[in-house]
């Protein structure tokens, strides 16, 4: 069986993929890479491609799918299917980054609880609630990685090219996948990711925000599987 990487989002660990890791490690070896060393997209592809099998099927969420268009720029010929979830393929736009500085700052500051609670976390789910066991496991995430990592990730976020000709000269079997509520990637940037990539197929699935696999674990571990028949 062909192994199975994942990147995850932004502060965001293993913990993110629990509920696909637990059903797909029963037939395949799968990982999850740690995003927390580098503050480029280049210097972080690079450290996952040291440590990954010499090919292998990748999985990324969010920052993780980014991540994930990079590997595949780096290495194409290593990555035997690809799956984008809740991503965007387009560089970041100047109003977004014009806001990583101020949050960047807050961390610094001691203020990482407080991005993430009034920010970041907000944004996640389809219907926000800070109550959410699953806000409350992102909150738990971030603050195990620390502020050091906030600030790399967003360095890495701040500054990523774009990656849609990346995308055009893929051919393998593709997945792209997000949820119908997503705020912070739209279903018309999946729809935009599909279009460049004939051969992937699209899921959006619905009730779910931007972690489908914390919000529809049973749904995104479907997909994930039918996809992984498929390579």
């Amino acid at each position: 069986m062909t192994p199975l990487v994942f990147l995850p989002g932004m502060m965001c660990d293993a913990r993110l993929f629990a509920p696909q890791i637990a059903a797909l490690s029963a037939h395949r070896t799968v990982s999850c890479a740690a995003l927390t060393a580098e503050n480029t997209m280049a210097a972080l592809a690079a450290e996952v491609l040291r440590n990954a099998p010499p090919r292998f099927a990748l999985a990324g969420l969010s920052m993780g799918g980014i991540l994930a268009m990079e590997v595949l720029r780096q290495a194409p010929e290593r990555v035997a299917g690809l799956a984008l979830l809740d991503t965007n393929p387009k560089a970041e736009i100047p109003e977004v980054q014009a806001k990583r500085g101020p949050q960047i700052e807050a961390v610094q500051n001691g203020r990482l609880a407080e991005v993430m609670t009034d920010i970041m976390i907000p944004n996640y789910l389809a219907t926000p609630d800070p109550a959410d066991p699953i806000s409350t496991l992102c909150l738990d995430m971030a603050l195990a990685l620390g502020p050091t990592v906030f600030v790399r990730q967003s360095e890495a976020l701040r500054d990523r090219p774009d990656q849609c000709d990346t995308l055009k000269s893929y051919a393998g079997p593709t997945l792209v996948l997000c949820g119908e509520h997503d705020r912070l990637c739209p279903v018309a940037r999946h729809e935009l990711m599909h279009g460049l990539m004939p051969q992937s197929r699209l899921a959006v699935l619905p009730g779910a925000g931007h972690l489908p696999t914390l919000e529809a674990p049973e749904q995104t571990t479907a997909e994930l599987t039918r996809w992984l028949e498929e390579i």
